[in-house]
């Protein structure tokens, strides 16, 4: 099936009640018919509802269906996309490992891997997306993952995915991605060879800044690697925490499995289940809602080229970006509604902001309606200078995320603002 079709349908077997729309089961708790049937869904005897914390009915189409979009074997649906991220990376590291991840990320990622993972004995090794030659200098026997962006969020760089990955798979390494920006209308980082992946899907998912969640998608090329590496030891030996089970034992995805039964348990960064509902609305008109996003996109960026205030225009499906040819390699029926713009100084863009009137000064990205965002002031106010040019955040960036109004009104709001 192609990906509406799939938007629609996977995931979902009516029940009795025959309802078109995916029922949202808003509860915390389900009955067990007798303590045997407890102990054998505790024991992974048979499969069934336990607590929402580990999962729940709604949630259960939601993973099913996102798994499908993105080409992968399994998905486990978290509180938000930070949470995502974070039992990503906590699924494979200890303290004393280290991981491999881009400059160019999100704010918040880049201070999750640098500072609170720092604290948790992780190292974060980062390399810049446009020279994946030197990952290979980074990696030793600690190193369990390498971590970049599909479309980074805010510096708008596309890296080569199949160079990253070769590398990872000379060295038995999983690579993680985080596929929001494009989503899985645009991007499927799985069918290049990429081991998870990973989403906010508090952005284009739910498409009007309506719910807070993640997600983590598992593909099939994670078990191989995962299988008798002793980089993964923990998931091909008993797990203490879980009746002796070992994962790679079993029939089903291990890195979700593990994340689910290990992280989500001790953890707790569950979706509500009226959150996974939204979500699951969401996915029926994503692949419209991308499509004009990205044209959008496209004709305002193709505008900004020609302003006499704009020094620099990122968005990778513009001719002579330096993203171009792995835009065109990767992404497929636009390059998402992200887009950045470089104006003289700090002062300048944020007078920009402060100028708008259609756009909503906003940190999230995705909605249905425009947002425009000083990074160096606001989701990057954290990293030093050298950091923010590491990440390709200048000081008069501005992030603009390209919302369903009339392109031709929003390109006015624009030259009002920018004068």
């Amino acid at each position: 099936m192609r990906k509406e079709t799939i938007a629609l349908h996977a995931g979902y077997e009516k029940d009795e009640q025959k309802t078109m729309a995916v029922p949202l089961y808003m509860t915390t708790a389900y009955a067990f018919d007798s303590a045997e049937h407890a102990a054998n869904l505790f024991a992974l005897k048979e499969l069934g509802n336990i607590y929402t914390r580990i999962g729940n009915p709604t949630t259960d189409v939601f993973e099913k269906r996102f798994a499908a979009l993105e080409g992968g074997e399994a998905a486990l649906a978290t509180a938000s996309g930070m949470s995502a991220i974070t039992y990503s990376v906590l699924n494979l590291c200890e303290a004393g490992d280290n991981i491999v991840a881009a400059n160019q990320l999100y704010g918040g990622t880049v201070t999750l891997f640098t500072h609170t993972l720092k604290r948790l004995g992780i190292e974060a090794r980062m390399f810049d997306v446009h020279e994946p030659e030197r990952i290979e200098e980074l990696i030793d026997e600690k190193t369990k993952l390498i971590f970049f962006e599909s479309i980074t969020n805010p510096s708008i760089d596309v890296p080569d995915f199949e160079k990253i990955v070769q590398i990872a798979n000379r060295h038995g390494i999983l690579t993680i991605v985080d596929n929001t920006v494009a989503t899985p209308m645009l991007c499927n980082p799985i069918e290049h060879g990429v081991d998870v992946v990973v989403h906010s899907t508090s952005k284009y998912t739910t498409g009007q800044g309506l719910a807070l969640g993640g997600i983590i998608v598992e593909a099939k090329s994670a078990r191989k690697k995962i299988e008798g590496n002793d980089r993964y030891a923990h998931f091909n030996e008993p797990d203490p925490s879980y009746h002796g089970l070992i994962y790679t034992d079993t029939p089903f995805p291990p890195f979700i499995l593990r994340a689910r039964l290990s992280l989500l348990r001790d953890m707790g960064a569950a979706p509500s289940p009226f959150n996974s509902w939204l979500f699951i609305q969401g996915l029926e008109h994503l692949s419209l809602r991308m499509r004009q996003h990205s044209q959008s996109a496209l004709e305002i960026a193709k505008w900004l080229q020609k302003h006499p205030k704009v020094k620099k225009v990122n968005y990778p499906l513009l001719e002579g970006d330096k993203n171009y040819q792995n835009a065109r390699k990767y992404l497929k029926g636009g390059a998402s509604g992200l887009l950045s713009f470089e104006v003289e100084s700090f002062d300048e863009a944020k007078r920009i902001a402060d100028s708008v009137q259609i756009f909503s000064r906003v940190v999230n990205i995705g909605d249905s309606k425009s947002i425009i965002t000083h990074p160096a002031s606001t989701t990057h106010q954290q990293l030093s200078h050298e950091e923010l040019l590491a990440a390709g955040v200048s000081e008069g960036l501005i992030r603009l995320s390209i919302g369903l109004e009339a392109v031709e009104d929003l390109i006015a709001d624009l030259q009002r603002a920018i004068g």
